[in-house]
């Protein structure tokens, strides 16, 4: 990976053992979300799924906070569509569609306030942890703006029609419990202990078979996505016969169930190759994803192993 800075904010790429954490950084401004940092996030999310060495995603915002939202200053450049002039999402709707499209498991760690569009990145990871001084908020009716249409639609989604009615019509914000409460995230952990235990559950999931994980990351993603139908069940019945092969042909079920029978805890090796994800550039395509360059994208260091990685930068 190269190392470039945005004016004004970046999106931090660090590893430390099989595990990269993605940091939203704009210091001094609660990580709010400049143009360069949404378009950003897109070759960032291209590189994580190219390195074959990175089994889990982290997304987190630099500090105490995960994201105050869009630069609101900003927000006409980043929510025009280059290609048709609209602004239904532009920079945001690419970013996100880049996260969501990215075939490794992400985990959204969020501390702090996560606001506006920042939910969009949230809600774009597979998983998302609250520490328990979390704050929600959508906020576009107290702006006068319309939220993306790609982010209502993943909102309905979590949360369904009525929920998703009353946090953008209100805008008003709730805590972490609340947030658990309405489907919003799947776990809240105390604050003190908060990347303790994030850093555990990630731990967890790049040790597990990554085969099974990506298989049914894309199937889940294939149900919610398809819909019901002659199309959909084609979708669903591609996507299982891609991975049922993979399943058949690589050796991870074969260690799995070996060492379960040994009663040893398995080593996974397979995380993928050529050929083995078969939606990620599908779904960059279906939701317009432009290519980028790596502006906007730091990346650090690699860590030492093990719990450094959710270290508070």
């Amino acid at each position: 990976m190269t190392e470039s800075t945005a004016i004004g904010g970046s999106v931090d790429v660090s590893q430390s053992g099989s595990i990269a954490t993605l940091t939203l950084s704009n210091p001094g401004r609660r990580n709010t979300m400049t143009e360069a940092m949404w378009r950003a996030l897109e070759p960032a999310c291209a590189r994580l799924a190219d390195d074959a060495s990175v089994r889990a995603v982290v997304v987190r915002g630099a500090g105490t906070d995960f994201s105050a939202g869009a630069d609101i200053s900003d927000l006409r450049a980043i929510l025009k569509d280059e290609d048709s002039g609209h602004h239904d999402g532009g920079a945001v709707a690419a970013g996100e569609a880049a996260l969501a499209g990215l075939h490794k498991p992400t985990i959204a760690a969020v501390e702090g306030y996560c606001l506006g569009g920042a939910w969009q990145i949230a809600a774009a990871s597979d998983i998302r942890l609250a520490s328990s001084d979390a704050t929600f908020g959508i906020t576009p009716a107290k702006i006068g703006i319309v939220y993306p249409t790609a982010g209502i639609e993943r909102l309905v989604r979590i949360a369904g029609p009525a929920t998703a009615k009353y946090l953008l019509f209100s805008g008003d914000f709730v805590d972490a419990e609340r947030a658990r409460v309405l489907g919003l995230v799947q776990a809240v952990h105390p604050a003190e202990t908060f990347w303790d235990e994030v850093d555990t559950f990630v731990q967890r999931l790049a040790a597990r078979s990554q085969l099974s994980i990506q298989a049914m990351k894309d199937i889940v993603d294939t149900v919610v996505s398809s819909g019901t139908g002659e199309t959909g069940a084609g979708d669903l019945q591609a996507a299982s016969n891609h991975w049922q092969h993979l399943m058949a042909t690589t050796g991870d079920a074969q260690t799995g169930i070996g060492a379960f029978l040994a009663k040893q805890t398995p080593e996974f090796t397979w995380n993928g190759g050529p050929g083995t994800s078969r939606r990620s550039a599908e779904h960059g395509a279906k939701e317009g994803v432009h290519a980028d360059t790596g502006a906007g994208i730091r990346t650090a260091p690699d860590t030492d192993a093990g719990r450094g990685v959710m270290s508070e930068p």
